[in-house]
């Protein structure tokens, strides 16, 4: 070999390790990224094998930012993630624009991978679930989690929970009365009985009402309802504790609505064998929820909702004008809602489900509504803290299906890869790796 030809070798190797050791690899969040969704992918990779990664709030749609690694730069190039290679000159003149008071930026560090549970059956028959279709999409791992696992005490496990739409009041989201809100059926390929019910003859109906009453005896309940009641209070003391709580649809409205009604019976005999208590609304407790207050209850078997938190079933907003907005925080000042808020659009279509958004008048004091509908006086996204822990809701189904139907295949992310809608999602799951500090007062 040359003389020449192993200096040339000898230079290349030294810049290539001071490139390695003094550069970062940044992933932009603006319009710029090819696939916004699997970025927050790779970030939970980078956290997975030990990193750490700077989530820089307001700067560039949010983007994350961590040190130069060849695998995980690789793992960009894999999953189709737009990446530029930062040197640490650059760096530090990005860390000196966040870090100007005048400027509302901020950075946070994320520094543990999150251990992820989603509360669902297995078996979900046609009602898929997005949170589920995200997580798979960007490639983050999770374990499934349902009555079983919850009521024998696996929960403490995780640091992260989200409940699928699920009914929680043990009404089976009332299929048997007629589909709800946003859930419709284009063409009817179900049979329909004489009190015009449509879902109530759908095998995988019929089959999920008679499993969830088998585990119920098997859990040693005599009704679905308390079973799902008992559920409810080990999520809830679950968020008590430290956990991060994460519902949409009819898992965020529905699981208040059941922990208010832990002293009485809201639930038909149609749905429990036995009768409503005549004075059921009068025995609700408010005091048992997370969220919601001074709601009433639908009783009413058939009714197109289970209270009146949801808009749902009295809404007058078209489609072409269904879009919410998120509120813009100080990033320096307000974290959590900064880091739950991220995203390169600030308005949102709109979309609906069994619970489509929230009634402003029904939330505690306390509760931050982070996007709303304000013409229409609707909370979209909200956030509180329970305890030591924090909870989510997000109203809708699936933000890329305005009314999700039955007959319709779930929705495939590779044609949605930068949906500011499952943004919101995803950014409930880094935010449980933030590094914990005191919140400025």
């Amino acid at each position: 070999m040359s003389r020449h030809l192993k200096y040339v070798l000898a230079f290349s190797f030294l810049i290539l390790s001071l490139f390695s050791r003094a550069a970062s690899i940044l992933m932009p969040m603006d319009e710029a990224q090819k696939d916004h969704l699997k970025a927050y992918g790779v970030a939970f990779w980078v956290l997975k094998n030990g990193g750490e990664v700077d989530w820089l709030l307001n700067y560039r749609g949010g983007s994350f930012m961590t040190r130069y690694d060849v695998k995980a730069e690789n793992e960009c190039k894999i999953r189709g993630v737009s990446y530029e290679i930062v040197p640490d000159g650059k760096v530090a003149q990005i860390v000196a624009l966040i870090n100007d008071p005048s400027v509302n930026m901020d950075l946070v560090k994320l520094e543990k991978a999150p251990r992820m549970a989603v509360y669902s059956p297995r078996n979900k028959g046609p009602l898929e679930d997005a949170v589920v279709l995200v997580l798979n999409y960007a490639e983050i791992p999770f374990d499934y989690v349902y009555d079983e696992e919850v009521l024998k005490g696996e929960l403490p496990k995780y640091d992260w929970l989200h409940l699928h739409h699920e009914d929680f009041t043990g009404q089976y989201s009332k299929f048997n009365g007629g589909l709800l809100g946003g859930m419709t059926v284009k063409s009817n390929p179900f049979n329909t009985n004489a009190t015009g019910s449509i879902a109530s003859n759908q095998n995988w109906y019929v089959e999920d009402r008679k499993t969830q009453e088998d585990r119920a005896h098997r859990m040693g309940f005599k009704k679905v309802s308390k079973m799902k009641l008992a559920v409810a209070q080990n999520i809830r003391d679950f968020c008590a504790g430290g956990g991060f709580l994460f519902a949409m649809c009819s898992g965020a409205d529905s699981f208040d609505i059941a922990l208010a009604a832990a002293n009485t019976d809201i639930c038909d005999a149609k749905y429990d064998g036995d009768g409503i208590d005549p004075k059921a609304q009068s025995k609700l407790d408010f005091s048992q929820t997370v969220a919601f207050q001074n709601f009433t209850v639908a009783l009413n078997p058939f009714a197109r909702n289970f209270s009146d938190i949801d808009v749902g079933h009295s809404r007058m907003v078209d489609r072409a004008h269904d879009f919410f907005t998120l509120f813009e925080f100080s990033a320096k000042w307000d974290v959590v809602p900064s880091m739950l808020t991220q995203d390169h659009e600030r308005v949102i279509k709109g979309f609906m489900g069994l619970a489509t958004a929230f009634k402003k008048d029904k939330l505690k004091p306390g509760v931050t509504i982070l996007g709303e509908l304000k013409t229409a006086n609707e909370a979209r996204y909200i956030h509180g803290e329970y305890g030591k822990g924090q909870w989510t809701f997000y109203g809708g189904h699936d933000p890329e299906d305005y009314q999700h139907s039955f007959t319709e295949p779930p929705t495939d992310l590779s044609l949605h890869p930068n949906s500011p809608g499952y943004r919101l999602i995803l950014n409930n799951v880094l935010f449980p790796a933030a590094k914990k500090r005191k919140q400025k007062t």
